[in-house]
């Protein structure tokens, strides 16, 4: 099996040599300096592009080491900065590596730089530098410069630091004709496994499902505007692309930031962030917290339009936004107990309105922590070189490839529409940027889109509710007007409500815990011969459920014979045992489903199959209305139930409910608890 994969990884190698002469790199050496020297990939593979750019090994041994001995010379280390500001003085000019920001100083008409490592500040530099290199004013950018000191005994307050050149460390120019040529020589398969090489990733290791969500990663640099969620475990290099890959990315960390760093300075007229860079990501979303009350808003604004208003004037930008962070507990846990959005902060965990404004969230607990065997060995492009590719794929789209093939379902609204086009035609740009492509690889990338949005609805359902009901996410063939339905991994299987014929006794009810959350809810009952005893257990302490239970035991000893003079609750024993399915805490609202349960369990008769039993009754018999109609149906439906049990007296409330989603059950109506016995167990 090795061999094979060696002999795959030549050919691929060779492919790459064949097509793209020059652009690309051998990983293992990017590897072998960068455990030596911090500096991103694309710095060093800018320079092994410089000097490796060869399949000759001793060429190759010989260009890692002028690489080598260039980081040791000019690489600046902020502890060893000292020795370098006194090389420079010495020998009256040097070139360093460092990271610069520039900015304009308006008291005296200049630009000057700031020198991250080096730890200079002020340092005047020439107005064509700015000019040419915007983002150098967005500050951080990676350069090489060649510095020339000179002390001026007769201005002593002048800047003795020269820059005589400064080269930022990126590829000057792309063709993209190259690419899209030399696209038409791989296969999909193939060139998907290029694009992961190119970032430091061994595809023989992931299986295809993993190297679309690696791929997913890629589509803010592609893609203007496009707004991404991440969440999983640590270790899975979430925000690895966003610091390592490219330079037209910049990673926030840290979570604080300001309106003026991000999108607009209103005093020095300067635009932020957004207008510097392709993609802006915020690593540990936990920690996002803006300085300004008006941040989330314009951020909402912005994500929704791509535009926001600062003062009289609305600013435009295209960079897209990214927000990574960590998943503490199980995605099991967190799909029962709160939302898969929960590690978002407080001023932003609440709101709707900034969630529906993400078009893809990817399932980081899918991705594998990394692992040494993870990243490759063998050729990739030079970062550089793909970043440049996906900058230039920016002014392209393919947002319209779909409707060649397919249309998109009704419970798709205008924002999942967005989301959907802006997925497929990223996902395009990388995997067919020569713009070939089949009915059958549209609908591989429409499925894949099509989940990455219903992800972000599911959650969205989960937190505002009704708003969201619409997430039976579906696409039709235009030719045999099929149409299919797209569902997330995490939610498809396991249906709480199984189907089939439970046992005598067991039922399940859905309704409203303590928090406003809802949740299913199993009773089991058995009977046996007794004394009249009654138990339940699983119920907890809450005096409000106990009561709700003895309410129905009390109405069963008081009205057993309304149902059947087999009943007994003198000679028989009753245990109940109450679970909470979805961990939301335990509910009140019991009543009516604890009196069936009972009465299936005495007269032996199990409830219909896939049946969920509402509403509640109290201790006189009288049937209490359902709060929260519209979101208990919806939960019906997605925990599996076909037909639902509703008091008569809510169904004025159906008005309010989805036709869309009423349509999905057989309603069975009741007018009293008796009467609620009698149609769960089918009886005429």
């Amino acid at each position: 099996m090795e061999n094979f994969h060696d002999d795959l990884s030549e050919d691929l190698n060779t492919k790459l040599n064949d097509n793209f002469a020059g652009r690309i790199v051998r990983k293992d050496l990017t590897k072998k300096i960068k455990e030596g020297a911090n500096v991103p990939v694309y710095v060093l593979e800018y320079l092994l592009g410089k000097y490796c750019a060869t399949t000759e090994e001793s060429l190759i041994h010989q260009g890692v080491e002028n690489v080598k001995k260039i980081l040791a010379e000019n690489y600046v280390r902020p502890d060893e900065a000292q020795k370098i500001l006194s090389k420079l003085r010495e020998s009256g000019s040097y070139t360093v590596i460092d990271t610069v920001t520039v900015r304009l100083n308006y008291k005296l008409d200049r630009y000057e730089a700031d020198f991250s490592n080096l730890g200079l500040s002020g340092v005047p530099i020439a107005k064509e530098y700015p000019s040419k290199y915007e983002r150098l004013l967005g500050g951080n950018i990676w350069c090489m410069i060649n510095f020339e000191y000179f002390f001026d005994e007769a201005d002593q307050r002048r800047n003795p630091f020269i820059i005589k050149k400064l080269s930022p460390i990126q590829m000057p120019n792309l063709d993209l004709e190259e690419i899209i040529v030399g696209r038409d020589n791989f296969t999909k398969e193939q060139w998907i496994d290029v694009l992961l090489r190119s970032c430091g990733m061994e595809p023989t290791q992931f299986d295809e499902r993993v190297k679309w969500l690696l791929l997913a990663r890629l589509i803010p640099l592609v893609e203007n505007n496009f707004n991404l969620c991440e969440l999983g475990p640590r270790g899975t290099g979430k925000s690895h692309v966003y610091r390592e890959i490219s330079p037209n990315s910049i990673l926030v960390s840290g979570g604080q930031t300001t309106v003026a760093n991000l999108f607009y300075n209103m005093s020095t007229k300067l635009i932020g962030l957004v207008g510097m860079w392709d993609c802006v990501a915020f690593d540990e979303v936990a920690g996002i917290h803006f300085k300004d009350k008006d941040g989330v808003p314009i951020m909402k604004d912005y994500m929704a339009s791509g535009s926001f208003s600062r003062g009289k004037d609305e600013k435009n930008a295209s960079a897209s936004m990214v927000f990574v962070g960590n998943i503490n507990q199980s995605v099991d846990v967190l799909l029962k107990t709160s939302s898969l959005f929960d590690p978002f902060p407080e001023d932003m965990g609440k709101d709707t309105a900034f969630f529906d404004r993400m078009h893809c969230y990817v399932p980081g607990w899918e991705i594998p922590k990394y692992r040494p065997e993870f990243f490759t060995n063998d050729y990739g492009f030079i970062t550089d070189y793909l970043s440049e590719f996906m900058r230039e794929m920016r002014k392209r789209s393919y947002a319209d490839a779909l409707d060649d093939y397919f249309k998109l379902g009704n419970n798709l609204n205008q924002r999942d529409v967005v989301a959907v086009r802006k997925m497929v035609s990223g996902l395009i740009k990388l995997v067919y940027p020569n713009g070939v492509y089949d009915k059958e690889d549209i609908r591989e990338i429409l499925v894949f889109a099509l989940e990455s949005r219903r992800r972000v609805k599911e959650q969205l359902k989960k937190i505002g509710g009704m708003e969201f009901y619409d997430v039976n996410f579906s696409y039709i063939d235009n030719e045999t007007l099929q149409e299919d339905f797209v569902s997330v991994p995490e939610q498809s299987g396991g249906k709480l409500i199984p189907e089939g014929i439970h046992k005598p006794g067991h039922l399940y009810t859905v309704g409203q815990a303590d928090k406003g959350m809802i949740g299913v809810f199993k009773i089991e009952t058995e009977m046996m011969n007794g004394t009249g005893k009654f138990n339940c257990t699983g119920i907890g302490s809450k005096k409000e459920v106990k009561e709700a239970i003895n309410t129905a035991y009390s109405y069963l000893k008081s009205n057993s014979s309304n149902v059947s003079g087999t009943i007994s609750t003198k000679n028989k024993d009753y245990l109940m045992q109450v679970q909470d399915l979805n961990g939301v805490g335990m509910t009140k609202y019991l009543a009516l489903a604890s009196f069936v349960a009972l009465c299936s369990a005495a007269l032996n008769k199990p409830v219909l199959a896939s049946t969920a039993i509402l509403g509640s009754i109290s201790i006189g018999g009288t049937i209490l209305k359902i709060e929260e109609l519209a979101n208990i149906l919806q939960v019906c439906l997605d925990s599996g139930a076909k037909k639902v049990l509703i008091p008569i007296s809510s169904s004025a409330d159906l008005t309010n409910v989805p036709p869309e989603l009423i349509g999905n059950f057989s309603l069975i109506f009741y007018q009293s608890a008796e009467d609620a016995v009698f149609k769960a167990l089918g009886v005429e």
